[in-house]
């Protein structure tokens, strides 16, 4: 009768398995479609965003707990605003990260001009989709444009 005698790994042999078990599975959760956190959607109804002067003529601002983008093109009270929802149309994850105009997706990279709503760089093919906006009393309301 033959007696199996359990093999003992060292604390960092098991270790370095986790870790690589452990990358290997965010690996495939930033993959994964959809944004993970189950509640990521543009607007479906209006929504104040505050203060109108707190998007730079010239530039955007990135508001993420709306899942909202807005531009804006002229120096005055009542400038040219644009607003785009920031869920990617690529995966659906939602775009945090702003730099100048340009919206960056950190699921899988894809880059959009925030004063147009247009794909900058793939693997999104298709643009964001726009929003209405308009100022109210000095501030931003943003609504779905359907």
């Amino acid at each position: 009768m033959s007696r199996t005698v359990p093999s003992r790994i060292s604390r960092r042999t098991a270790l370095r398995g986790a870790a690589v078990a452990g990358t290997a599975g965010l690996g495939l959760t930033a993959c994964s479609t959809g944004s993970g956190d189950g509640a990521a959607a543009a607007p479906t109804a209006p929504v104040d965003l505050g203060k109108a002067t707190e998007v730079p003529a010239g530039g955007a601002k990135l508001y993420n707990d709306e899942h909202v983008v807005v531009s804006r093109t002229r120096d005055d009270t009542d400038g040219a605003y644009k607003a785009f929802s920031t869920i990617c149309t690529h995966a659906g994850c939602p775009i945090r990260m702003l730099e100048g105009t340009e919206l960056t997706c950190n699921c899988h990279g894809s880059k959009f001009d925030a004063t147009t709503g247009k794909v900058l760089h793939a693997p999104a093919t298709e643009p964001l989709e726009e929003l209405a906006v308009e100022v109210r009393g000095g501030k931003l309301v943003v609504r779905p444009k359907k």
